[in-house]
């Protein structure tokens, strides 16, 4: 039972990254576990995980990160990847346009692949889930104009039951 785990000295969670390829995923785990970016880029085959040793308090947090590959044919990644996750990061290009109406299949197929309920909204009746919306790339702006705004990202998030968005 979840709830009874986060009142442990120790804590495990485990975080997915969703969201199109090429969109970032992989560069923001690195960059938040390692420190470090790479500039060129290499695309995830499958998944990948980095582990993040956290102290909030007085409880150790490990954070067990998993990076999936946005590439169509890996979509089938199996429910067994899902299951027993704590948080799913919804991750976008902001000045890629389709990579932001693709948010919806992402978040779909991560409650149904997890069989989970959003803590953020009321779709299912099992064990909680916290959703994160991250919009990337912020830094690639074509000529200072995003393909999504800022807005309407908060709006998308509004409407998926107040997901918190960065």
């Amino acid at each position: 039972n979840k709830p009874e785990l986060y009142k442990a000295d120790n804590v495990l969670l485990k975080i997915i990254l969703l969201g199109d390829s090429g969109v970032g995923k992989t560069s923001l785990m690195a960059k938040f576990v390692t420190h470090k970016f790479e500039k060129e880029y290499k695309a995830t085959i499958g998944a990948d995980f980095l582990t993040k040793e956290l102290v909030v308090g007085s409880k150790q947090i490990t954070l067990q990160i998993w990076d999936t590959a946005g590439q169509e044919r890996y979509e089938s990644l199996g429910s067994a990847f899902y299951r027993g996750a704590d948080a799913c990061v919804l991750v976008y290009d902001v000045n890629n346009l389709d990579s932001f109406k693709r948010l919806d299949f992402w978040r779909e197929k991560f409650l149904t692949n997890s069989r989970l309920k959003s803590r953020n909204s009321d779709l299912d009746d099992s064990v909680p889930v916290f959703f994160v919306l991250v919009g990337n790339k912020t830094d690639h702006q074509p000529e200072g104009e995003r393909a999504v705004s800022a807005k309407r990202a908060s709006d998308w998030c509004e409407e998926n039951g107040g997901i918190p968005y960065i």
